[in-house]
C-alpha cells in the first residue's frame, strides 16, 4: 500500500470538560453540532469561546466536541506568542504542567491551572491502515507534503494508531501555511 494519507489542517481549538462547560454556558448546557469532522464522533460546535492572555485576547475560538475529561486549548505556536503564553508541543492530552490562560464563555470563565498546548503534528491511523502502511503507535515518522507552491518535509511526526479513528495527519495552522496547504492535500509517510 502507498504510504499517503490525507493532510488536514487543524485550527486553534478548544476541548470542554462537562463542568466547564457549564460554568462557560450554564448548568446543563449541551453542545450542538455545527458540523461533523473527519474523526468518527468528533465534531465542531457551533458554541464559541474567547481566550485571553497576559497580552491579548482571542475571540470566537471554536470548541470541538464531545465533552473530554479534561479541558484543553490547542493553539498554534503564533498564537501562543501573541496572547503571551507559554505553551509546550506535546500530544493531545497530554496536558500535565502545560500553558495557562482564562477562558471566557457567555455564562462564566475559568483560569485554567494547566491545558493549553501546541499540538504535535500526528498521524490518526486505523489499526487496519497501519498494518498495510508497516506503521506502529507512537512511532516517528516523516512526511514530504507536495503543495503548488512549496514542498515541505515535516518532521517529528507521531503515529497514533486506534480502532476509533480515521487515518488522516493532523498540523496546524502555522505548519499548514509554511507548507502552503490548501483544500485536499496528501502527504507522503517518508
Amino acid at each position: 500500500m502507498e504510504r499517503k494519507v490525507l493532510v488536514e489542517v487543524s485550527a486553534r481549538h478548544v476541548h470542554l470538560s462537562k463542568e466547564d462547560l457549564e460554568i462557560l454556558f450554564g448548568k446543563g448546557y449541551e453542545l450542538t453540532v455545527k458540523k461533523p469532522l473527519s474523526q468518527p464522533g468528533q465534531f465542531a460546535a457551533n458554541e464559541r469561546v474567547t481566550l485571553v492572555g497576559p497580552k491579548r485576547e482571542l475571540a470566537r475560538v471554536s470548541i470541538l466536541g464531545p465533552v473530554r475529561k479534561a479541558t484543553q486549548v490547542e493553539i498554534s505556536l503564533t498564537d501562543a506568542r501573541s496572547i503571551g503564553v507559554v505553551a509546550p508541543i506535546r500530544e493531545s492530552g497530554d496536558i500535565n504542567a502545560s500553558g495557562t490562560c482564562k477562558i471566557v464563555g457567555p455564562k462564566g470563565e475559568i483560569e485554567l491551572k494547566e491545558g493549553v498546548i501546541i499540538a504535535k503534528r500526528h498521524i490518526h491511523v486505523t489499526p487496519s491502515d497501519a498494518e498495510k502502511m508497516g506503521l506502529k503507535d507512537k512511532e516517528i515518522v516523516s512526511v514530504k507534503i507536495d503543495t503548488l507552491q512549496r514542498t515541505s518535509i515535516l518532521g517529528d511526526v507521531v503515529i497514533r494508531v486506534r480502532d476509533d479513528f480515521a487515518t488522516a495527519m493532523h498540523i496546524d495552522t502555522d505548519e499548514g501555511n509554511a507548507a502552503a496547504v490548501s483544500g485536499v492535500v496528501y502527504g507522503e509517510i517518508l
